[in-house]
């Protein structure tokens, strides 16, 4: 499930012509709130360097706790996730 960092995984989803970036979003800690997650396409995310952009929105890669595919398979997690955070 974890092969690369979140960043390389999001890159591979929105550039590799074989997969639909309209397939997958990402579930995000928001503002760093113990419980308050958010759900983004990925076809809304800009990449940038250390962080991603939704729109005039900033967002750390960090704050990412999974990759999910609309099927519900998740393709990406952090290991504070598995720790026993949930969405």
């Amino acid at each position: 499930m974890r092969k690369g960092s979140v960043k390389e995984v999001l890159a591979k989803i929105k550039y590799d012509p074989r997969e639909d970036e309209g397939d997958y979003y990402v579930i995000i800690e928001h503002r760093g709130a113990y419980g308050d997650v958010k759900k983004i396409p990925v076809e809304l995310i800009e990449l940038g360097h250390g962080y991603f952009f939704v729109g005039e929105a900033q967002i750390p890669y960090h704050r990412i706790l999974r990759v999910v595919r609309n099927d519900g398979k998740v393709v990406w997690e952090t290991r504070k996730s598995r720790r026993g955070e949930s969405d």
